[in-house]
């Protein structure tokens, strides 16, 4: 009775992705890689660094090398204000922290509401797509931070 019943409701059991935006995209990342969500302050700088990783910030005695998301996903210009938010990830093991646009919500997306990403050449290696979430008249990019956080071409060594 208990076993049997207990794994088709955990295989239909809903996910619970962090919402933020890049220019006029909304993405969504699993929120248990979410560390905490913090107002964008500017890091320290490391030298011979690609663009893309703006340096580090000292997060109560942690060093976190701090992304901006924006730059690696090929949006052309990234404005820093009230509303740039750093969303502090744990990562295989590491935190690193993500700049976006702003955050959005925590959504729970059923998995039958979530398609597969078509097949296209984008900033995003498909691989760390894990598919397109609809809610409503929403279209969610679903990314394996995992994968593209420990992409090379992120730039972070392991």
């Amino acid at each position: 009775m208990g076993a049997q019943e207990h794994i088709p409701e955990q295989a239909a059991k809903p996910r619970e992705y962090l919402t933020f935006r890049i220019g006029g995209e909304e993405y969504g990342i699993d929120i248990l890689k979410v560390q905490e969500i913090r107002s964008y302050e500017p890091p320290t700088r490391i030298a011979n660094a690609p663009a893309h990783v703006k340096g580090v910030v000292n997060l109560r005695g942690v060093i976190v090398p701090i992304v901006d998301l924006r730059l690696r996903l090929c949006t052309s210009q990234c404005e820093y204000n009230a509303f740039t938010v750093v969303i502090v990830l744990h990562v295989r093991g590491r935190v690193m922290g993500i700049v976006v646009d702003a955050v959005s919500d925590v959504l729970e997306i059923p998995s039958e509401q979530v398609r597969p990403a078509p097949e296209i050449s984008s900033a995003v290696d498909s691989d760390c797509i894990l598919g397109l979430g609809q809610i409503g008249e929403r279209m969610l990019i679903l990314l394996d931070i995992e994968k593209l956080m420990s992409d090379p071409g992120m730039g972070l060594a392991e």
